[in-house]
């Protein structure tokens, strides 16, 4: 291994030897150098090379992003292969002519403006907070349920949307993975792993600094995102330990500020807000994928549906369905109910017949049901709920007959916050031959649903409540349920023939699925799922959990403030009223703080009404909410409070 005589106290203080357990400089230049010589083809044929070094860059370009090494560019020249290593004016050690690459522009978020076509050559931006999960944090993530892939899964969501490497080359014989973005060609983690292998790791170091551990490894060549040495290794399965500031940072629009104050996003349960994951992913979608879906015989098509199809399968794997054939893409919990009522409620439910709802119910879970009772002649049942806003088990059982066809049920309330108990509500429906829907909308993005496990026949839920995109959404349904039942709507893409005689269709899903879907949404949803799967969805539950008290321990200390909904059993709404203020009123007060929440009556007046109001303020939680947002919405109530006594 070459020595690098140092020319000054700072060179040497640099050279003294990297932390325990990392190389030193010139091996990691070393191995630097190893991996770009196992490039494909001459990168240097690509563009010309400018004096710097460095294609079609004026001298001492700055390289964007660069972290902990010069931004100027160094001229390096060219130099023989086997010449030793010269110092660039910044103290760092210049191992022979830089690959040619070309210094990547940035957009607004950071991430290169086109396909890269060699590994980024000083450039800091392949990992940080502007790419979802900060790096650190991100590193010892596993990669939780994803579709099984022919390359080694990565911790970054950037590098594979299924949790495949960007820059893992397909290996032979395997099937095209257009999933995700396709490969640029680079060596993966294993041909780093076979590098290492022939490299001496011992360090040649100064006096002083400790030895390094005994066994040295990286977690960007570590398959299992597990680490040793400054990055801290984890269990297998587990995730990281929970860190709001870390996640805010994903956020880009959590930066946003109203009336000249930082915005808090207390209206989770209206939309959520996207991490930079979500948003970047729908970005690839349309610049590198775009088309129509199943049909041509071009390779965007492909890729396309290669992508809406893979998210698919990320529905069916977070809802812990048996077959991706379960999993209908709509536009969102509205349309997946409607989709529901127009098939099995037209084809099931008849003159006489009862459908039971709950007390609790958004609109969406209530009209459709009211339109299908009045065409066929049918009932709608009600099940109440006590004072804190619970349902009424013993009551609900009662409701329950041989007329009874469907039950459609909120898992949690949107109002109030109430999580029902749906495990029991659907075994006592089945027990009289009923089938259940379950409106997932409120609780997919706060606790684990698995729909095997709930024995629900339908379940629904909104993208945009879980981080994703708007105008998408999912409807599971049994598989053979699902293809007893009729198309809702006719058209391209769910037909099997057509003649003017006679139409086949398609098994589902497909036959649900007429014309062009919301393809980049349904895509950006699959990224959606991913992000949180990663974050964790228990980490996610334990510390909304937390944050909910803490906030209810505080709006209790409001005078005249008035608690709507206080169920045991709650998801993160704190539903309530300000004595002496319409909550339109309160609602416009937290607004100039910077503080967004919803006032009305959240498109669930039988709920409202049922505590004799019309409407009532709801913030409502999100996993990247904090106490001192909390503590800021409370001293704005107290000030209120305090102003009309």
């Amino acid at each position: 291994m070459t020595t690098v005589t140092p020319t000054s106290n700072d060179e040497v203080k640099a050279l003294e030897g990297p932390p325990a357990g990392l190389p030193d400089v010139a091996t990691l230049a070393n191995l630097a150098n190893a991996f770009f010589r196992m490039l494909p083809g001459d990168a240097g044929d690509a563009l010309p090379e400018s004096p710097t070094g460095v294609p079609g860059a004026p001298a001492s370009t700055l390289l964007a992003g660069s972290v902990g090494v010069p931004t100027a560019v160094p001229d390096h020249g060219s130099l023989p292969p086997n010449a030793p290593p010269t110092t660039s004016p910044g103290g760092i050690p210049s191992h022979g002519t830089p690959p040619r690459l070309a210094p990547a522009s940035t957009t607004p978020t950071g991430m290169p403006d086109h396909l890269a076509t060699g590994a980024p050559a000083g450039d800091g931006r392949m990992g940080g907070i502007a790419l979802g999960v900060p790096e650190a944090y991100a590193a010892a993530l596993p990669i939780v349920g994803t579709p099984p892939v022919s390359a080694p899964a990565s911790p970054y969501y950037f590098l594979g949307d299924s949790g495949t490497s960007y820059a893992q080359a397909p290996q032979p014989g395997a099937l095209d993975d257009r999933v995700t973005a396709q490969p640029f060609g680079l060596p993966g983690a294993d041909d780093l792993r076979g590098l290492l292998a022939g490299i001496d790791l011992g360090y040649a170091r100064s006096p002083g600094p400790t030895a390094p551990t005994a066994d040295p490894r990286f977690y960007f060549v570590d398959p299992a995102g597990a680490a040793t040495g400054s990055v801290p290794s984890l269990p297998q399965g587990a995730h990281p330990p929970f860190d709001v500031n870390a996640v805010r940072r994903d956020f880009p629009i959590l930066a946003e500020r109203v009336h000249g104050k930082q915005l808090v996003w207390f209206d989770n349960a209206a939309t959520t807000q996207k991490p930079q994951a979500v948003i970047d992913r729908l970005a690839y979608f349309y610049a590198h994928e775009n088309s129509n879906i199943h049909r041509a015989a071009h390779d965007l098509a492909a890729r396309a549906t290669d992508a809406y199809e893979g998210a698919r399968n990320k529905v069916a794997h977070f809802l812990g369905a048996s077959s991706a054939e379960e999993i209908i893409f709509v536009r969102g919990a509205t349309e997946g109910i409607n989709l529901v009522a127009q098939t099995f409620g037209k084809q099931h439910i008849g003159e006489g017949d009862e459908i039971v709802v709950s007390l609790l119910e958004h609109h969406a879970n209530i009209v459709p049901w009211q339109q299908i009772a009045a065409e066929k002649g049918a009932t709608i049942r009600v099940i109440p709920v006590d004072d804190s806003g619970q349902i009424l088990l013993e009551e609900y059982r009662k409701l329950l007959t041989s007329r009874t066809k469907l039950v459609a049920i909120t898992q949690v309330s949107n109002a109030l916050g109430t999580i029902t108990p749906v495990q029991e509500i659907v075994a006592m429906a089945h027990g009289v031959g009923a089938r259940v829907l379950v409106d997932g909308a409120q609780s997919v993005s706060h606790m684990r649903v698995n729909v095997q496990a709930l024995d629900a026949d339908f379940f629904v839920f909104s993208g945009h409540k879980i981080f994703g995109p708007t105008g998408i959404g999912a409807v599971y349904g049994k598989k053979d349920l699902l293809n007893s039942l009729p198309p809702w709507q006719g058209g391209g893409n769910m037909i099997a023939d057509v003649t003017f005689e006679r139409t086949l269709y398609h098994q589902a899903p497909t036959r649900f699925e007429a014309g062009t879907g919301n393809i980049a949404d349904a895509v950006g949803l699959g990224a959606a799922l991913d992000y949180l799967e990663r974050i964790g969805i228990e980490n996610v539950a334990s510390y909304e959990h937390n944050l909910l008290l803490y906030a209810t321990r505080g709006m209790q200390t409001v005078p005249g403030l008035r608690m709507i909904g206080t169920a045991r059993e709650k998801a993160s709404v704190l539903s309530f009223v300000l004595a002496g203020y319409s909550t339109e009123e309160v609602g416009k007060a937290l607004n100039e703080e910077g503080v967004a929440v919803r006032s009305g009556h959240h498109c669930a007046q039988p709920i409202l009404r049922r505590f004799g109001l019309e409407a009532t303020v709801r913030p409502s939680l999100a996993f990247y909410n904090t106490c001192a947002e909390v503590d800021l919405m409370v001293s704005v109530l107290r000030s209120l409070a305090r102003a009309r006594r």
